[in-house]
């Protein structure tokens, strides 16, 4: 793994490089990959990025640029599959500023990258920039952030007066678009979980094991929230409202 890491290390415009995902959380399991971050200046070629995975792998994709820039291949020699991302250096940093010092929230997983940078182990650091943005959200969870996440989240889950969440479920049950359904019940889902981890002041930890992140590390859950989450998910369509008037009742309750 150091000889990959000094691979890129040697090119052009790279500034820092980390291990993130679940390996740097520990808590990855037998079918992780490792998350490697690039963190650039410039725009890598791809030519350059294939004739590194190209020493140390027989089975690879470079330059399929599906999620953004990065490269996925199996490290013949380790037995494990890398994920590469090539992130713009200046474009990581405004992420975290309007997050963390601007309080903007998102539809759902506001703090996500944070919780990635946040856990980050350093690999190469050209000059100490990488550090320093990490240090920079170990301070307190930002009061105003809090706020905001649940005030826009709570909007979207039901509040708004027009196509929220809830209306836009309630709509497709009634057309009988089950795809619609799931789709929209997906995206209410991400915002009950922005507002459980910001009321819990929590760095929102991506789209895994979230039921398991949540009780292991939120004082406050709403009542029955495995429970409700488990009927949501396997219900009967004619259920789907009922269950979710409850659980966004039990939302409530604990802000």
């Amino acid at each position: 793994m150091d000889k990959i890491i000094d691979e890129y290390k040697k090119l052009d415009g790279v500034e820092a490089i980390a291990l993130g995902g679940s390996s740097a959380a520990k808590t990855s399991d037998k079918v992780s990959d490792y998350d490697i971050y690039v963190f650039t200046t410039k725009e890598i070629p791809v030519s350059a990025r294939e004739e590194i995975v190209k020493k140390y792998s027989d089975k690879y994709e470079v330059g399929g640029e599906y999620f953004g820039p990065g490269d996925e291949y199996f490290v013949n020699s380790l037995g494990v599959q890398f994920d590469v991302m090539f992130w713009d250096k200046n474009w990581f940093f405004g992420v975290v500023e309007n997050v963390w010092e601007k309080n903007y929230p998102s539809n759902g997983y506001t703090t996500a990258f944070l919780y990635t940078l946040n856990n980050f182990q350093i690999l190469y650091d050209k000059n100490g920039w990488l550090k320093i943005l990490q240090e920079k959200i170990k301070t307190p969870y930002p009061k105003k952030l809090k706020e905001n996440i649940i005030k826009r989240n709570l909007m979207l889950i039901k509040d708004k007066p027009f196509a929220s969440y809830y209306e836009q479920i309630q709509k497709a049950l009634t057309r009988g678009d089950l795809v619609s359904v799931n789709h929209r019940i997906s995206a209410l889902l991400s915002s009950y979980f922005d507002i459980i981890f910001a009321q819990n002041e929590l760095l929102h930890p991506g789209e895994k094991r979230l039921v398991k992140f949540a009780q292991n590390n939120c004082k406050t859950l709403p009542r029955d929230f495995e429970q409700n989450l488990e009927k949501l998910l396997t219900q009967p369509k004619e259920n789907t409202l009922q269950i979710l008037d409850d659980m966004i009742t039990a939302l409530r309750e604990i802000l």
